[in-house]
């Protein structure tokens, strides 16, 4: 298997949902916990936070690391509301034309998610009951995607599309829907998946030969459970220790990364644990333990990669 491994800033807290008044990492620090255990690539996180310009290129090559993907969340179901996003998305792109000047072995690849709403976000898993999604609203999803697919091409990258717990494109039925009506390749969440009632060996078998970016998480679907029975929503997730390192949870790791093996994946390989820190957590401790778990998860793919 030709493929290379990234971190992401979200496993050390670092993302759009961040509390306001926390303490984050800086990314320097996190340039270095990813070099020193091994990892090839970033994902972006929130734009400017590894910089713009020189910055953001000298601080990549500063620490070994090349630039995998990046989320870029749009209103794909309201055709005013994407208009108006559109510009956010021009911006992010130039971003990834910024970290591409200096020809990566790999181009990094803008990785499109839609927007939810807040029912969804406080229903993750359960969408589809909350707020379903009617066929005028999901046509425009699609058609929207393809545009927003095309400014991507436009600009020379070619997009991915991450189904997400909280928005519209979430279940194993809505992703087949989506691949059914798009021709956008697929980033695949062992997490987000196995949350919304799907089976990460199995989707990894189904929609293998549209799976363009991976992002792995482990999930320890005993606490995920409990945040969801007591109405949590996806910030109860994230904070509640929902997403663990790989090893300490339920997702088949072996499983999914044998059939990626078999199919012979050339691409990047994103390794996510998704968590929130409090504005009330010592930086210093939180970013030792951020540390060890990215070493855990970095050795859990040895064996493939």
């Amino acid at each position: 298997m030709n493929a290379a491994v990234a971190g992401a800033p979200v496993s050390f807290g670092v993302f759009e949902l961040t509390p306001e008044g926390a303490e984050t990492v800086d990314p320097d620090g996190l340039g270095e916990i990813l070099q020193a255990t091994g990892y090839s690539g970033i994902d972006l996180g929130p734009v400017g936070y590894l910089g713009r310009g020189h910055e953001l290129r000298s601080r990549l090559e500063r620490f070994g690391l090349e630039l995998a993907g990046g989320w870029i969340q749009l209103p794909f179901s309201d055709d005013d509301a994407f208009a108006e996003a559109v510009p956010s998305l021009r911006e992010a792109l130039s971003v990834f034309s910024e970290a591409s000047e200096t020809g990566p072995s790999r181009l990094p690849l803008p990785t499109l998610a839609d927007d939810g709403s807040a029912a969804r976000v406080a229903a993750p898993g359960r969408g589809q009951e909350a707020e379903p999604l009617d066929p005028d609203a999901a046509a425009r999803l699609f058609a929207n995607v393809d545009r927003a697919a095309g400014i991507v091409r436009a600009a020379g990258f070619e997009p991915t599309f991450h189904h997400h717990a909280g928005t519209f494109v979430e279940s194993p039925e809505e992703v087949d829907a989506f691949l059914a009506q798009t021709d956008v390749g697929l980033t695949l969440d062992t997490g987000h998946l196995l949350l919304a009632g799907g089976d990460p060996v199995d989707a990894v078998r189904r929609w293998g030969l549209r799976i363009n970016h991976l992002h792995l998480k482990d999930v320890d679907v005993g606490a995920l459970r409990r945040i969801l029975a007591a109405g949590g929503g996806m910030a109860d997730v994230w904070s509640g220790g929902a997403f663990v390192a790989f090893g300490r949870g339920d997702v088949d790791l072996a499983g999914v990364m044998s059939i990626v093996d078999e199919g012979a994946y050339d691409g990047w390989i994103v390794i996510e644990q998704d968590v929130l820190n409090g504005p009330d957590v010592a930086i210093s401790a939180f970013q030792a333990e951020r540390a060890h778990d990215q070493a855990v998860n970095r050795n859990a793919l040895r064996s493939w990669v």
